[in-house]
C-alpha cells in the first residue's frame, strides 16, 4: 500500500471511535502503509480518519506498548528499525507461536474450512504470479489468521498480531524494492498436512513458511 492510499474502511461497526482509529491504524501497519523511519503525526492522522486528536493518540499508544510503533527522543512516533538480532528474535517466537496456533485448529477444519483456506491460497499463488504486493500481503494475512482463530485462541493470537506488527513494515519495504515473485510459498505443503490431520506435518510447513520468509529480508535491508 502505497502512502498515497486511504486508510482501509472497518471491516465492523466498533463500538467507539477510539476503538476504530486504533484498528484502522493497525491494519495500516500490517498492510504497509507505513514503512519503517516513517514518523507519523498525531495531527495528519487525525486529518485522514476524520476525527479528533484524542483516538489518534491513544490508539499511537496503544501500538507503542504493542511495540508495532515507537515513541523517538524527540517525541515523535515512527516505525521502528530492525536488526538482525531482534528478527531472529521474532522468527523463533512466531514460529513457537504460530505452530501452537495451527496444531490448536486442526480439529476444527472441516471441509467448507479446508476449502475456504484453499480459495484464500489461490489468492496467494495468483498475487505471487502477478506481482501484486498488496494483494499478496492481503491474502497471505487472511490464509494465516483464518487458519489460527479456528483453533478460538486467546492469549496466543494477540501475541501473533503483535509479532507481525513487527515486523510487516519491514517486509512491506523488501516487497516494493525486489517484488514478491520469487517469495517461496507453503501454503501447499500445509493445506496436504491439513487435509491428513498430520500435526508434525502441519507444525513443519508452518515453521518453514516463517523461516524461508523472514529469510528473505537480508542483513543489508535491516541497516
Amino acid at each position: 500500500m502505497s502512502e498515497q492510499q486511504e486508510f482501509s474502511a472497518p471491516q465492523e461497526e466498533y463500538r467507539t471511535t477510539q476503538e476504530r482509529v486504533y484498528y484502522q491504524v493497525r491494519d495500516a501497519i500490517l498492510r504497509g502503509k507505513f514503512l519503517p523511519g516513517h514518523s507519523i503525526t498525531i495531527r495528519g492522522l487525525a486529518a485522514e480518519l476524520d476525527c479528533s486528536p484524542m483516538p489518534v493518540r491513544e490508539a499511537l499508544r496503544r501500538l507503542t506498548s504493542e511495540r508495532a510503533l515507537e515513541l523517538s527522543d524527540t517525541r515523535r512516533v515512527t516505525v521502528p528499525s530492525m536488526t538482525p538480532e531482534k528478527l531472529a528474535e521474532i522468527c523463533a517466537a512466531r514460529v513457537a507461536l504460530e505452530c501452537q496456533a495451527a496444531e490448536q485448529a486442526l480439529p476444527f477444519v472441516g471441509p467448507e474450512e479446508l476449502e475456504q483456506l484453499r480459495r484464500l491460497d489461490e489468492r496467494v499463488t495468483a498475487a505471487l504470479e502477478e506481482g501484486d504486493i498488496q494483494e499478496y500481503v492481503t491474502a497471505n494475512l487472511e490464509f494465516h489468521f483464518t487458519l489460527y482463530r479456528l483453533g478460538r485462541p486467546h492469549i496466543i493470537l494477540s501475541l501473533i498480531e503483535s509479532l507481525w506488527l513487527q515486523t510487516a513494515p519491514l517486509q512491506h519495504l523488501v516487497f516494493q524494492r525486489f517484488g514478491v515473485q520469487e517469495l517461496p510459498d507453503r501454503h501447499r505443503d500445509l493445506l496436504d498436512a491439513i487435509a491428513a490431520g498430520d500435526v508434525q506435518r502441519v507444525r513443519t510447513a508452518i515453521r518453514q513458511d516463517i523461516e524461508e520468509g523472514l529469510g528473505s529480508i537480508s542483513a543489508e535491508e535491516l541497516l
